[in-house]
């Protein structure tokens, strides 16, 4: 029989590497508490018009990546392929606006795309994330993206680089398309299948393209910067003057764009350096989308936005040693002990010691054996004798010492060992 394995692009994270998971976790809560987040949970599958009109129809999420099918009801259902679609259908649904004028959410969770695995790729991958809506800005981009950048330096992420552009508004965009057309168009011949397809439909995201001689044109293209309304103007270089005044180092790249169709105005992308990371260095990308909450049906509202790749960040933060995953075993000398032993390592964990206690009815030196495998700083040794007497044999196999306490002081000596004191 073939062996089972996971969804290629699917991977398994397993108990030692779910440390670092949680240490993300910890860091983005806090951090975007402090700064009046809060957490926001939407289900994993989305009717498919959902991101249709979202993220847009001619990009290669809808195109060619969403996981989508038709369930027994007859109704077209797609696997979340991003976050800020559940999060404004969720914020629409619920008249969230009707309660706050100003609304700060973050989400954690897996998303899908059907794309080619890669280094820090997959078909299920993580995302953390934060949407601010109805702030038109440009402070509070600025805020945002000051935040990211605070979120990665304090994993140790090294280099951190932020990318600022500006997609303009309603009058810039259709501007700045018909000079990238009339750029592209000699070109033509020479790009990629999909970005010959794309000047029709939609030639921005021919300036995102991976395939290295698409990008060399891409890179001679106009700049949008050039194109900007006044208003559009004002807005990104108010966004240049917050970040100047938070001391946020950052570059801008004309060139800058992201794959989703619902950006406006700013746009932000944080790079990094060091670990396991790579070339692939994009860590998080984000900006505006003034207008979605309106296409989803709506009132015109300001909203702002990112998206952090979890399994890249993980490459990128340093290698940490791995933490101990009991503090204490209690092992007994025979089989039927067993009892008391559970006992014992009930009262050490309502006192907070992680404890386990190896009730299968081995030896000592196998289970003392055991409790170094796991990395315990102390065994708790009960036998017939020192049942007898009240006591129980207390070894700390850092040190290479043992005593024997009372009974009824178990606890405390062991927290007080484990640097605890008293409970």
């Amino acid at each position: 029989m073939e062996p089972l394995r996971a969804v290629k692009g699917m991977n398994d994270v397993l108990p030692e590497e779910v440390p670092r998971w949680q240490r993300i976790e910890r860091t983005f809560r806090d951090l975007s508490a402090l700064y009046g987040f809060r957490e926001i949970r939407t289900p994993l599958v989305e009717p498919t018009t959902l991101f249709v009109r979202s993220i847009g129809e001619t990009t290669d999420i809808v195109e060619k990546e969403m996981y989508t099918f038709v369930d027994k009801g007859e109704h077209s259902l797609t696997l979340r392929p991003e976050g800020t679609a559940s999060a404004v259908r969720a914020y629409l649904e619920h008249a969230v606006h009707a309660r706050e004028p100003v609304t700060k959410w973050i989400y954690f969770g897996p998303m899908f795309r059907r794309e080619r695995p890669a280094k820090g790729r997959y078909r299920q991958f993580w995302q953390a994330g934060a949407e601010v809506i109805g702030d038109p800005g440009p402070y509070v981009d600025a805020e945002l993206i000051d935040m990211v950048a605070l979120f990665m330096r304090s994993l140790g992420v090294l280099d951190v680089e932020v990318l600022v552009n500006s997609l303009g508004g309603a009058e810039t965009r259709p501007r700045y398309r018909d000079a990238l057309v009339r750029y592209l168009e000699p070109h033509r011949d020479t790009l990629c299948a999909d970005c010959k397809r794309r000047i029709d439909h939609n030639p921005l995201r021919v300036l995102d393209c991976k395939v290295e001689s698409d990008a060399a044109i891409a890179r001679g293209a106009p700049s949008i910067l050039e194109l900007l309304g006044p208003d559009d103007r004002a807005h990104f270089d108010g966004l240049r003057r917050a970040l100047d005044t938070l001391g946020t180092p950052y570059r801008v790249d004309e060139h800058l764009v992201r794959g989703l169709d619902y950006y406006t105005r700013t746009l932000f992308e944080v790079r990094g350096r060091g670990g396991e990371l790579g070339a692939q260095n994009a860590l998080c990308g984000g900006g505006r989308y003034d207008g979605l909450v309106e296409s989803l049906g709506g009132s015109p509202t300001p909203a702002i936005g990112f998206a952090i790749g979890i399994d890249r960040l993980l490459l990128a933060m340093p290698s940490e040693e791995p933490a101990p995953r009991v503090e204490a075993i209690v092992a007994v000398t025979a089989p039927e002990l067993a009892p008391q032993a559970a006992l014992l390592a009930r009262e050490l964990r309502s006192a907070g010691v992680s404890t386990e206690a190896d009730l299968r009815g081995q030896s000592l030196k196998s289970q003392l054996r055991r409790a170094d495998k796991l990395g315990a700083r102390v065994a708790l040794v009960l036998g017939e004798s020192e049942i007898a007497r009240g006591a129980v044999q207390l070894k700390d196999l850092v040190g290479h010492t043992q005593t024997e306490v009372p009974r009824p002081d178990a606890v405390a000596k062991t927290r007080a060992l484990l640097g605890g004191g008293a409970p």
